[in-house]
């Protein structure tokens, strides 16, 4: 027998539409217009002004050829142009590709060319880095300028295009394009690539619409909250609270550089509600000189993820204003997709016993399906016991699209229906899990991910090193720093600062060790070498 409630009830335009984060700008520029969307330095942008601004870039954007499927990729600090960017490049059906700040060249050219970038929008802080990537790429992008009128940069144009000009020309009336799929592609952002280049990894207008629905359960951010940006928008879209922000009617209040005194008067003068960030926006607060400290009398929420801090920085957060939440995700699954979720009863416990709870990294994301621990061979979900290792695996409509132009690691990431992070965890008897290692040895500083491997391949090609290892030595400051134990050939030597600047020559400078540990390295039987014991001795490197 037919199903009745599946009779003559098809979608249609009248019922469904596909679900993207671009409504959200549209619908708050007619429902508070005059509020007060974007600061920056003495500028302040209205919603109103805001949807017309991003309009203009889309308008623009398509009047030189972006149109659906094509890759716009922006080298930007947290401004205003990087905001307009997450909304009028997909208003165009483009996908929008936000590139690292703080990497090397090569890696950059290798994003250009994998990303097929059809147009560039480049800071002039970044023209160096930038003009030595462009050199070594294949494709010839079409480069916008900017320089930052707030904060003028000295680097060089790279192009007699500059970005308020090309904006000026657009129509602030531009009938953007809503998707005809929520399934279709919307942005575009690269793994730290911790096995050989990094991988592509798709988003979807469905995916980033979920998930500031999630942001804004998970966070308590209700209408007219006032945002820091002291997380790069380039990470994972921003953990996607450049829509998040914008659904509720918030203030994005820009922060061009992390520095402390800017994120003290920023909180104070604007009277912030909520920032995201890892340890180490944490430890730029609270190592902060006084002079550059300011009384905060109000209750700030810090979203934070990467290494969970210690309990002495958790205790002084706390006490300087601040409420906690800890995060936990990949950017496969879009930023943040689990939350510890705190348990009142828990504040009662004893200091050891409560500090447990906290560092745990929690249950599933309210728009995430699945969250477990499982053994990734079975494909069995491991004992609830605390203690079992396993696999951490994620299921849901956050989890990307797949890996652009790689679909045998896209098949090995979805085998058996479940996304394998790579991350080693355990699940607890009340259902939260709690990471224990990373199988592929990253290291997490400062929110960057750094691989122990490529650290490595640098290490071994200096012509003194026999053996060497990288693990992450915990800090305070940063999360995790990289932590090198280096064995020497017969008869050779070597300094420490030898060792570092000729990792400063082959890396990105927040990858290079700050840590060089001259010893034997320990191996098993195999000759495999035994990171476990050197993560213990780095603790007291």
């Amino acid at each position: 027998m037919s199903n009745p409630f599946e009779q003559h009830l098809d979608k249609n335009a009248a019922n469904f539409q596909p679900l993207t984060p671009l409504s959200f700008l549209s619908r708050s520029a007619v429902a508070a217009p005059n509020h007060t969307a974007i600061i920056h330095g003495k500028a302040r942008v209205s919603y109103a002004q805001f949807y017309a601004r991003s309009r203009q870039l889309a308008s623009a954007l398509a009047s030189r050829g972006i149109t659906v499927g094509d890759t716009v990729s922006v080298m930007l600090a947290n401004t205003p142009p990087m905001l307009e960017a997450h909304y009028a490049v997909p208003m165009t059906g483009a996908v929008l590709h936000s590139i690292n700040t703080r990497l090397d060249p090569a890696i950059i050219a290798f994003q250009l060319d994998h990303a097929g970038t059809k147009l560039l929008i480049t800071d002039r802080e970044f023209s160096s880095v930038m003009k030595a990537a462009l050199a070594l790429a294949t494709v010839k992008p079409i480069i916008i300028d900017y320089d930052d009128p707030e904060f003028p940069q000295a680097g060089e144009p790279l192009s007699p295009d500059d970005y308020e000009a090309f904006v000026t020309k657009g129509d602030s009336n531009f009938e953007w394009r809503w998707p005809k799929d929520e399934w279709e592609a919307i942005s575009l952002n690269y793994t730290s690539g911790t096995t050989g280049n990094p991988k592509g990894v798709v988003y979807h207008h469905r995916g980033a619409a979920l998930m500031c629905y999630a942001n804004s359960i998970s966070t308590g951010m209700t209408r007219f909250p006032v945002y820091l940006w002291t997380l790069p928008m380039f990470h994972c879209n921003g953990w996607c609270f450049p829509w998040t922000v914008t659904m509720v009617q918030g203030t994005h209040v820009c922060l061009r550089w992390v520095r402390a005194a800017a994120i003290y008067e920023s909180i104070v003068s604007h009277k912030v509600t909520h920032l995201s960030g890892a340890p180490i926006v944490m430890s730029t607060l609270l190592n902060a000189p006084d002079a550059e400290k300011q009384k905060i009398d109000h209750v700030v929420a810090f979203n934070h993820a990467a290494a969970p801090p210690p309990a002495s920085v958790v205790n002084a957060m706390t006490d300087a204003g601040f409420e906690l939440t800890h995060l936990y995700g990949l950017t496969e699954t879009y930023g943040p997709a689990t939350i510890n979720e705190w348990d009142s009863s828990w504040n009662d416990l004893p200091p050891l016993e409560r500090g447990a709870k906290r560092i745990r990294q929690g249950i599933r994301y309210v728009a995430l399906e699945g969250l477990t621990v499982m053994d990734a061979e079975t494909m069995k979900e491991v004992p609830a016991d605390g203690e079992t290792l396993g696999e951490v695996m994620f299921r849901g409509n956050i989890v990307m699209k797949g890996y652009l132009k790689n679909p045998k690691a896209t098949d090995e990431a979805f085998a058996g229906g479940w996304f394998h992070s790579g991350d080693l965890g355990v699940l607890h008897p009340d259902g939260y899990i709690q990471l224990k290692d990373r199988s592929k040895d990253i290291i997490i500083s400062g929110g960057e991910n750094i691989s122990s491997i490529e650290v490595e391949e640098v290490l071994y090609k200096h012509p003194s090193v026999a053996f060497c290892a990288v693990v992450a030595k915990p800090d305070e400051k940063w999360g995790e720093t990289p932590c090198a134990f280096v064995e020497l050939r017969p008869g050779t030597s070597a300094t420490e600062d030898e060792i570092i600047e000729w990792c400063r020559a082959g890396l990105a400078r927040y990858k290079v060790p700050r840590h060089i540990v001259f010893a034997e390295v320990p191996k098993t039987s195999t000759g495999k070498i035994q990171k476990f014991k050197l993560r213990e001795l780095a603790k007291e490197a």
